[in-house]
């Protein structure tokens, strides 16, 4: 093992333990809390805006649902008014030729 390796692991360790001091000093701390303050901050404007969001979805899903539900109502109207056509068409059909049939008697 040569010298210059253990000098390395030396500084190493050295090193390691300045930054494990630098790191958990009182001006890194007040950082670190700066920092999470603001992502708190971010996070309640995020779930600001969620809620918008799911709110302004609920109300055009209730207008889907209404437009919809007209829809149905006029597609079953017009097909009893269908219906109706019909009935009269083979009743008059039905008319004519009975009178035809009058006629010809």
């Amino acid at each position: 093992m040569s010298w210059s390796k253990v000098g390395l692991f030396a500084l190493g360790t050295l090193f390691g333990s300045a930054g494990i001091k630098l790191l958990s000093s009182r001006d890194a701390k007040k950082v670190y809390t700066h920092c999470t303050a603001g992502v708190l901050r971010a996070k309640d404007a995020v779930m600001d805006q969620v809620t918008t969001l799911q709110e302004n979805c609920s109300d055009i899903y209730a207008d889907a649902k209404a437009i919809n539900e007209e829809r149905r109502a006029k597609d079953e109207e017009a097909v009893i008014e269908d219906e109706i056509i019909e009935n009269n068409d083979e009743e008059t059909s039905d008319e004519a030729v009975a009178e035809e049939n009058a006629v010809t008697e």
